[in-house]
């Protein structure tokens, strides 16, 4: 669902594009002209044009990161055989190689190179960021580690209940609770007081100071808003909940007010649905069927540029 009130009318080119058949992969040629037919290439430039205005932002990281198009082209490559083989199969057989090339535009050797060399794994990261923010996540909505206001309680390092290491085993005993407080002090996710009391952060929660997290996230977040935005558009019905609201020609003065009470809000309803799912994934624990995982995310984003289309 979108809400807002934008004057402005659409404006756009028709584009088509051409995947991995020249050196310069990932192509979009401008075509001039009214389109005719029976209505795929109208669909199918409409979504370029689309895709087009999801692509630029990440465009813009690339090339801040020293991404060249050649190294993004490879992993698009990778990425589109990936897929192919686990989304596209038929009858639960493992697609060909050459239905791969057939799907995606691969050329049949790169398919075989990149299915040869499989994956690489993000599990040492994944482990890390998932203990670090399940620790903060408990900290901030279980009853042992809470005041009744529901705040989080400042707790001694040691200790078998009511301590830093008992909140801390209570999410990994793989890992000592030494380490993982280290790592929270390091990141200034906890500060130690005088008397000798941990403190939670609560600036903590604008994001990790980490840069290697901050990439986990990136991919974590905006992974699963797009894959949430797809499935709403490969679908008959929308699946997912995906609501925007949107206003240009406002004074700066109007939008440092709305995006304060957008943060508060916001940080409201996550610390809602954190306690609410702590308590349901506690009742769950010897629940065979308790296998899924949900993804509840806000975001704000401001310009100046309010004589662009916009798009969605």
């Amino acid at each position: 669902m979108y809400v807002g009130n934008l004057d402005h009318g659409a404006k756009g080119s028709s584009q088509t594009v051409d995947f991995f058949s020249t050196p310069a992969i990932l192509q979009f040629v401008a075509i001039k002209g009214d389109i005719s037919g029976d209505g795929s290439d109208a669909r199918d430039a409409l979504f370029l044009r689309a895709l087009r205005g999801v692509i630029r932002p990440l465009v813009r990281a690339l090339i801040a990161q020293g991404v060249s198009a050649p190294a993004f082209y490879q992993l698009i490559k990778q990425t589109y055989v990936e897929v192919a083989e686990e989304e596209f199969a038929i009858d639960d057989q493992r697609p060909t190689d050459s239905r791969i090339t057939l799907l995606t535009g691969v050329h049949r050797r790169d398919v075989k190179a990149i299915r040869d060399a499989g994956e690489g794994g993000q599990g040492d990261i994944r482990e890390k960021v998932t203990t670090l923010t399940t620790v903060l996540a408990r900290w901030r909505a279980a009853p042992e580690f809470t005041d009744a206001s529901g705040h989080p309680l400042p707790l001694r390092r040691d200790g078998e209940t009511g301590s830093f290491e008992a909140l801390a085993r209570s999410v990994n005993r793989d890992i000592r609770p030494r380490t993982i407080l280290d790592e929270m002090l390091r990141q200034t996710i906890v500060i130690e007081a005088d008397d000798g009391l941990l403190h939670l952060n609560v600036d903590a929660f604008v994001g990790p100071a980490d840069q290697e997290q901050k990439v986990f996230f990136f991919a974590e977040n905006v992974g699963d808003h797009l894959a949430a935005g797809v499935d709403n558009l490969l679908a008959d019905e929308p699946r997912f909940m995906e609501r925007a609201v949107f206003y240009n020609r406002l004074p700066k003065s109007a939008v440092d007010a709305l995006e304060r009470e957008a943060r508060e809000r916001s940080t409201e309803t996550l610390e809602t649905l954190n306690r609410a799912a702590l308590k349901h994934q506690k009742a769950a624990e010897d629940n065979p069927e308790a296998t899924e995982r949900f993804r509840y995310g806000v975001f704000f984003y401001r310009d100046q540029k309010t004589d662009q289309e916009p798009t969605s």
